[in-house]
């Protein structure tokens, strides 16, 4: 076959339609899905990076013109459904809805991992971000963060610290707080914050540094009192509650929700997902929801999750090493 043939069959045939979806020229409009479209969650059903999917994905269903299917693949912290995800073809289709625990903390506090948090996804959207907030049993003889900051100095020791678990961002967040602001608190694991939200409620843990989704029913019924909050600066559903910052300079601690890919993932695919996730957290009801929960609503695109993941791969690293908790 000579040159000149070979140029008329390729030129005549439609060779786009033989790629795959995922790496053909973006249309107008962007990448467009063909098939339902995975959220992998690595929780269970109802807690708040579930909760946070389902919005999500029910509100870009119409728009992708897929259905959009939240999965939960529960164990080891949020890693087995992370690992799914990132095992996972990157075709557009497999997605992990992510938290500060499992795509920062975990990297350093389990051993043989088996991916990477950075290495082995792509980032596609900050959805959400959230502080925590330093909560108090009432009858604690504390009304201020410089209150609780003298009475634990003359007390070293002697005030308990509740946590969802050794490792978890309530635990972080509270040895974060000692770090800055020179205390020692006796640490009180729990398997979960909802018990040791319990037991500061019934009075026999003294301090908790809490998800404001969990303690704000507690606060507002007065079963707990509120100090301050780990954001730079106050959080919009607590005006009236100052920063920790505010007393301890430079003290923050955030937790955040986003969503991540598997390594490789094509850019009009990102671009298209980061785009729908932005347009529906624009959305009254949904940002409403959000802030009800006690959440921020973004909606930033892949680069300010990648910014935010690097920020904060640094700190969890600086507390796992600080807890004896660094499994590198």
């Amino acid at each position: 076959m000579n040159r000149r043939s070979l140029a008329r069959i390729l030129t005549a045939t439609p060779i786009l339609s033989t790629l795959p979806s995922f790496v053909r020229p973006a249309a107008a409009d962007g990448w467009r899905p063909e098939r339902p479209v995975r959220f992998v969650v690595g929780f269970a059903a109802g807690g708040s990076t579930d909760t946070t999917a389902r919005l999500v994905a029910n509100a870009i269903a119409a728009p992708l013109g897929q259905p959009v299917v939240v999965e939960n693949r529960v164990g080891a912290g949020g890693n087995v459904g992370s690992e799914n995800v990132a095992r996972s073809a990157p075709d557009g289709y497999s997605y992990v809805v992510a938290s500060v625990g499992t795509h920062a903390t975990n990297q350093f506090l389990y051993p043989d991992m088996p991916f990477h948090v950075v290495r082995d996804f792509t980032p596609v959207s900050l959805i959400l971000v959230s502080g925590t907030v330093l909560v108090v049993r009432p009858t604690l003889e504390a009304r201020s963060v410089t209150e609780l900051i003298a009475l634990a100095k003359k007390n070293p020791g002697k005030l308990n610290l509740g946590t969802g678990g050794s490792g978890s961002s309530q635990h972080f967040a509270g040895a974060l707080f000692e770090n800055r602001a020179g205390v020692s608190f006796t640490h009180i694991p729990y398997r979960g914050g909802a018990p040791a939200m319990a037991d500061l409620v019934a009075g026999r843990v003294d301090v908790i540094f809490s998800p404001l989704a969990e303690a704000m029913g507690f606060i507002r019924s007065g079963q707990i009192r509120a100090l301050g909050t780990s954001r730079l600066e106050r959080m919009p559903a607590t005006p009236d509650l100052p920063a920790i910052a505010e007393t301890v300079p430079g003290y923050e601690f955030n937790s955040w929700i986003g969503v991540f890919g598997p390594a490789g993932l094509p850019a009009p695919i990102v671009d298209r997902i980061s785009a729908e996730i932005a347009k529906a957290v624009r959305t009254e009801d949904t940002r409403k929801r959000m802030q009800e929960l006690g959440y921020i609503p973004v909606g930033g695109g892949a680069q300010e999750m990648a910014d935010v993941q690097k920020k904060d791969l640094a700190l969890m690293e600086e507390l796992a090493r600080l807890t004896g908790l660094y499994s590198g």
